[in-house]
């Protein structure tokens, strides 16, 4: 799955980002003509990696033809502005998702529309390069690509273009075309999946049981390092009452009373005022026992957006995708989380 652009793995090469956008807007067009327009909150998590390093959208956010979808991510500064008008998503939704995803690919970071869009206005476009890319392309396709980034994130939803422009737009703009995506990537080629740990043994096998045994040993070690900036009212008058939800959930968990650790890790979830990766994990798991693999997947994603090299999440996601019947998505996430794995071991 898509780890990061820019940051502690080896930043991606130009013409590597520009195949990234153009198989996501062909897999757009694609998916218009089947009539599954719409995609739930499109991001970066939404792109998976092939054994060969090609880019792929996940089918985990294709909606049903409906114009009632489902919510999109709670921070609002990378919401449509339509959604939150009428609380439903539409192609241009979509569309207006895609342009964000542009900015990530130029910029290796999140950075909201608004912002963006008075950069651009000002034309102070090297606050929107990655400093990684220096020297990559040419000033041209730079401008290029944030004029229709530009386009996607316009306010009337009707001023945005269709998928099947962007395709035609981003065509041109492929560089080393030649070159397989493995070698732009930098990941060897036809390599086979590395000796995996206990976890990521018991994940392969979808031991639950076994996954449980070791996210139990695990403990809450890395969680260490998450910022949670709290403000003293909130510790006097709701941090005892988390930490109780917190403290119950993890007691239930441990007796293995799943529904009821759900409930209790839910009631800290939603508090919203402390994020932990391995609540969510947990969670997952919870949901994995109790035959729910849709809402588990949401939490191992959660937990990756919490964390983006956490293998563990990674590990998660290849559970829950197979519960689901996404054999090749969830072969995807095995082979993320070993490789996560073997860079943090690698790091010790």
């Amino acid at each position: 799955m898509f780890v990061s652009i820019s940051g502690e793995t080896q930043p991606m090469k130009w013409p590597m980002r520009l195949r990234v956008v153009l198989h996501l807007a062909e897999a757009l067009e694609y998916c218009t003509s089947k009539g599954r327009a719409l995609y739930h909150d499109l991001n970066a998590y939404r792109v998976l990696f092939d054994e060969d390093g090609n880019p792929r959208l996940s089918t985990f956010g294709l909606m049903k033809n409906s114009r009632d979808g489902k919510s999109y991510s709670t921070n609002l500064a990378f919401t449509p502005p339509e959604y939150l008008r009428t609380g439903r998503v539409t192609p241009e939704s979509v569309i207006y998702s895609f342009g964000t995803l542009l900015l990530d690919i130029l910029s290796g970071k999140h950075i909201p529309p608004s912002h963006a869009l008075d950069l651009i206005r000002d034309r102070n476009l090297q606050m929107l390069t990655d400093s990684c890319l220096e020297g990559q392309f040419s000033d041209d396709d730079g401008t290029e690509l944030v004029r229709w980034a530009s386009r996607c994130l316009q306010y009337e939803p009707r001023e945005r273009p269709n998928p099947k422009s962007l395709v035609a737009a981003l065509a041109p703009l492929q560089k080393e075309t030649e070159v397989p995506s493995h070698e732009l990537m930098g990941i060897p080629h036809g390599s086979t999946l590395a000796s995996l740990s206990p976890l990521g043994e018991a994940c392969s096998r979808k031991d639950l049981t076994a996954i449980h045994e070791v996210l139990e040993k695990l403990g809450y070690k890395d969680d260490e390092g998450i910022a949670n900036e709290l403000s003293f009212q909130m510790w006097t008058d709701q941090m005892q009452d988390m930490l109780n939800c917190k403290k119950k959930g993890d007691a239930a968990f441990r007796q293995k009373d799943f529904r009821l650790a759900i409930e209790f890790y839910t009631q800290f979830i939603d508090a919203g005022t402390m994020v932990s990766p391995t609540v969510h994990a947990r969670r997952s798991l919870c949901y994995l026992m109790s035959e729910m693999p849709q809402e588990a997947l949401g939490d191992a994603m959660q937990a990756q957006v919490i964390s983006p090299l956490w293998h563990i999440a990674s590990y998660l996601q290849y559970v829950s995708l197979g519960g689901l019947g996404m054999e090749h998505e969830a072969q995807v996430a095995l082979k993320e989380g070993t490789t996560l794995e073997a860079k943090r071991s690698g790091q010790k």
